[in-house]
């Protein structure tokens, strides 16, 4: 198989098999990992792999009790780490203020992603499934305390990893002509747009199991993980309740509500200055 192929194939797994991953395989997750492209070469970040049973449920817990992340058998929670640079700095009679900079943040985030990105191919070349949990962005507290994370280290992502129980057979995407622009930004129309996420989600469809199955997989995935009310149950009962009737208002009403999403920020900024973040001005 081509690595085009591999890359193509991928999809987000949320139902693993209990099944262990070999040391060795792990071992060359964390060197991928390590050898990804950093900024400066500076490599600002930390990887804590969680795999004990116990801590997979609290992590869990962490991240809003999403089942897959207990029954992966590894979960790798990345950190931007500026803890180590700049007690390194210290001793060398310089300052590294990271943690007041939103640009040394914005690239270590970068760092971070293109880590767990190479984590993730390498995943899918040994037929290992993953999935990222962003979540632990709003229990940033939580987990730095669970964790013991010291001052100046953030958690921000979750990678769930482990041998796929079920693979969803398709995930909705762009066409290619939506997202590339060649030599200049290139503004669509308004119908241009509209073409575009028709494309990409197809018709609002009153069938809600069959839509979920395409644009809101997690429950249907959770559904198979979990004994209590289903999760798409819960989803009917919300979009009924919210009258939702298109494809956006799907995201932005109840995937994403728009208000929490920005009411959010309250926390955010809370967790980052007491982990020491602090971008003044801001």
């Amino acid at each position: 198989m081509s690595l085009y192929d591999l890359i193509m194939r991928r999809r987000s797994i949320r139902n693993f098999k209990d099944q262990e991953i070999p040391e060795h395989i792990i071992e060359e997750l964390l060197d991928v990992a390590n050898n990804a492209p950093s900024g400066g070469n500076i490599q600002p970040i930390s990887l804590i792999l969680v795999q004990e049973a116990k801590r997979r449920k609290e992590l869990s817990e962490i991240v809003g009790g999403q089942p897959w992340v207990k029954n992966a058998p590894l979960s790798m929670v990345f950190c931007i780490d500026f803890y180590r640079i700049k007690k390194w700095s210290s001793m060398f009679d310089t300052d590294f203020k990271g943690e007041n900079a939103l640009s040394h943040f914005l690239i270590a985030y970068a760092d971070l992603m293109c880590a767990a990105q190479n984590v993730v191919i390498l995943a899918e070349n040994y037929e290992l499934g993953s999935v990222y949990v962003g979540t632990i962005q709003s229990n940033v507290d939580r987990a730095r305390q669970y964790f013991m994370i010291p001052q100046y280290v953030l958690p921000m992502m979750v990678l769930s990893i482990g041998y796929p129980k079920s693979v969803p057979r398709n995930i909705p995407k762009f066409k290619r002509n939506v997202i590339a622009h060649k030599e200049r930004y290139e503004v669509l129309s308004d119908d241009d747009i509209k073409k575009a996420f028709e494309n990409k989600y197809g018709s609002f469809d009153d069938n809600v199991e069959k839509y979920l199955k395409k644009a809101f997989i997690e429950v249907v995935e959770a559904d198979k993980q979990q004994d209590q009310k289903s999760w798409t149950e819960l989803v009917k009962e919300e979009m009924k309740k919210l009258e939702i009737r298109n494809n956006a208002q799907f995201l932005f009403k109840l995937r994403y509500p728009s208000e929490a999403m920005v009411k959010m920020n309250e926390n955010l900024v809370r967790a980052f200055r007491n982990a020491g973040f602090d971008f003044y001005g801001l």
